[in-house]
């Protein structure tokens, strides 16, 4: 894997952020039985919120964030397939822990779905614990948060 900067997403990318979260997110429509919720989250908005950063020309792997009042919430991690196995998540998920700190923010919370069960593989090996499972609606999640120090 290249050193490859994160960046703030800009209107230009955002065929690229929704191309690339379509890709990462729907080979879990069958398994779960709905389309996962980035899928169908309003990337315009998002990017001109400043809400998403991306990594790779083109783009292959983007975090969507919103600092909150207590923690930086990670809205969505997406990594194209075919960069699977390159560091491309690893990278994101620090990126994630340093913009967190840059904010002054303590912690930095997330959800996955249950069906989901490659990221309860991977989060706890990056400081993740869960905090608790919940259905909201027609997803049954399960909440993690990274205390950082």
């Amino acid at each position: 894997m290249t050193n490859e900067q994160i960046r703030p997403a800009t209107a230009a990318d955002v065929p690229a952020v929704r191309a690339v979260t379509d890709a990462a997110y729907h080979p879990y429509i069958a398994r779960i039985g709905v389309v996962p919720q980035p899928m169908e989250a309003d990337h315009a908005a998002d990017v001109a919120a400043g809400r998403v950063f991306v990594t790779g020309e083109p783009v292959t792997g983007l975090v969507v964030v919103e600092a909150r009042a207590d923690h930086l919430f990670l809205d969505s991690i997406a990594v194209h397939p075919d960069a699977h196995g390159q560091g491309v998540g690893r990278r994101l998920l620090r990126f994630v822990d340093a913009h967190a700190r840059a904010l002054a923010l303590p912690e930095v919370r997330l959800y996955t779905n249950a069906m989901m069960w490659e990221n309860q593989e991977i989060y706890p090996k990056y400081g993740y614990e869960v905090v608790e499972r919940r259905v909201d609606g027609p997803y049954d999640r399960i909440h993690y948060r990274k205390r950082l120090r």
